[in-house]
């Protein structure tokens, strides 16, 4: 800021003139008032930078002036002339707010230096107040921004299509938008600040976030997962969900929930998947007609051979005959089955069940079999799987394609010199899934026959075989939101695993 024009007052004239007089030397503009109420009008109509008065003055003095031009302008800088000894008053003057004093006679090293920290006082005082109207404006610009960004994400929050739930540190509800009101079922009301994560979420839901808040030390977010919400009014929704933990300085300080309804998507896909089934069964009743020939075939000679036996009287030849045509009407039996699975849509019917038992009774039904073809089943439980909440119509089905597959490569395989063997296993995966694995050293399958495995119509046991049974078997796990895994490689064997959503009873 410049600094020009002073006010000089004093009763005497010549000191007016000699100061007015070194001071324009130095580049000031000056000012002269020859009293006190001079000096106060003259600062009304010219608004001078600095002051310089006299103390001693007939009338209005030095003091006067001084609280006077304070109580006009607080921030402006009057520096005192005062005679030697008058240090009372001089005491008084910077009580009184004075920028500084000199002595008279006044020389112009100690007015320079004076008027040195006059203007340097100004100069502070101009600076502060500019950084102080930039803060100010900083302030309320950020201000306006915070407030800007938090509109925008509660508008966002608000409007997402996605269910939000955040807790604090101690789990509470903080966050909770329209859409978490739909699919929970619950008021916002009622779940702001008042429901913890036990009180809105099932059990299984709840230690699910609540595991991953421990093993989370860092602000990512999760992967997408899916999984079946129960929400407290009965309802089941798939949803797929995500979850971001929030830490500070090593600290829980919350974490927010993300779930996407996937209940529309799901009828959709259902409906899509079920359209595909149709169309596949009709291309498969189509191409049926060499397997439904060879049944034929197979009812004609049995029924021939018991024919024979009759006209005989060959009991031999009576049971021949009528093996044949009950293996027969069983293969019908199991196409007609096998159709029928596939192209109705079914619901897992959900119970309280064991899978080891399961397991151990679809052994039981194949290990005849088995044995007579020279193949080898042995059995691995986990134990801890214990009860679970599972459709066991479906893993029975779903096991016995599996192992008498496996059966089938066995026997198939060319390599005689193997002790053909088929395992079943038991185990807890991750993800939270229980799992059965088959595990065969036969024929195994290459790459063209493992990417055509799940196709309709496709079979690799030639003409005994209709291409339906894993396509059923793939359709009855994926229904129970489960998923089929293959390995395999050529003469080494194939291992099939089933893997299933863990729900242990408690």
């Amino acid at each position: 800021m410049s600094v020009n024009k002073i006010l000089i007052v004093d009763d005497e004239e010549i000191i007016v003139k000699v100061l007015s007089m070194s001071l324009r030397t130095d580049g000031y503009e000056t000012i002269a008032a020859h009293s006190g109420e001079q000096g106060l009008e003259v600062f009304k109509s010219e608004s001078p930078d600095i002051v310089v008065t006299d103390i001693k003055m007939p009338g209005m003095d030095g003091l006067e002036l001084l609280k006077k031009i304070k109580e006009i302008d607080p921030e402006k800088e009057v520096i005192i002339v005062t005679g030697h000894g008058d240090i009372d008053s001089t005491i008084t003057a910077l009580q009184y707010g004075a920028s500084d004093f000199i002595n008279k006679p006044v020389r112009d090293e100690a007015l320079a230096i004076a008027l040195d920290r006059a203007k340097t006082k100004i100069d502070i005082r101009a600076k502060l107040k500019e950084y102080t109207e930039n803060l100010e404006f900083k302030v309320a610009e950020a201000t306006e921004e915070i407030r800007r960004k938090s509109n925008f994400q509660r508008l966002l929050i608000r409007s997402s299509n996605d269910a939000i739930v955040a807790f604090n540190h101690d789990w509470k509800v903080v966050v909770y938008n329209p859409e978490a009101a739909t699919m929970f079922g619950e008021a916002a009301k009622d779940v702001r600040s008042k429901m913890t994560i036990d009180d809105l979420y099932t059990p299984q839901i709840a230690q699910i976030f609540k595991n991953q808040a421990k093993e989370e030390k860092q602000q990512n977010t999760l992967p997408w997962r899916e999984n079946i919400i129960k929400t407290k009014d009965g309802r089941q929704i798939p949803v797929r969900y995500t979850s971001n933990v929030l830490y500070e300085k090593g600290e829980f300080v919350g974490t927010v929930n993300f779930f996407h309804n996937l209940t529309e998507i799901k009828r959709l896909e259902k409906e899509l998947v079920q359209s595909e089934r149709l169309a596949a069964v009709g291309q498969t009743v189509s191409g049926l007609a060499h397997y439904v020939k060879n049944i034929l075939i197979g009812l004609q000679g049995g029924s021939y051979v018991v024919d024979v036996g009759i006209a005989k009287n060959n009991t031999e030849k009576f049971k021949t005959g009528w093996k044949t045509i009950k293996r027969n009407i069983k293969r019908v039996g199991d196409l007609t089955q096998d159709l029928l699975t596939y192209s109705k849509q079914r619901e897992p019917e959900f119970e309280v069940c064991l899978p080891n038992d399961i397991v151990e009774d679809v052994i039981e039904l194949v290990t005849d079999v088995a044995g007579s073809n020279d193949v080898l089943i042995s059995k691995e439980y986990d134990n801890s799987i214990g009860e679970v909440m599972a459709d066991s119509q479906t893993i029975h089905r779903s096991l016995l394609n599996l192992i008498n597959n496996a059966i089938d490569a066995c026997i198939e395989d060319e390599d005689i010199s193997k002790n053909h063997k088929i395992k079943v296993k038991t185990y807890v995966g991750k993800d939270n899934y229980f799992c059965f694995e088959v595990k065969d050293n036969g024929c195994g399958m290459d790459k063209d026959i493992q990417k055509q495995l799940f196709d309709p119509m496709f079979s690799s046991k030639g003409g005994k075989g209709t291409g339906l049974g894993l396509l059923v078997t793939s359709k009855l796990i994926e229904e129970h939101n489960g998923v089929i895994e293959t390995k395999t490689s050529p003469g080494e064997g194939s291992t099939f695993t089933i893997k299933l959503p863990y729900e242990k009873v408690n």
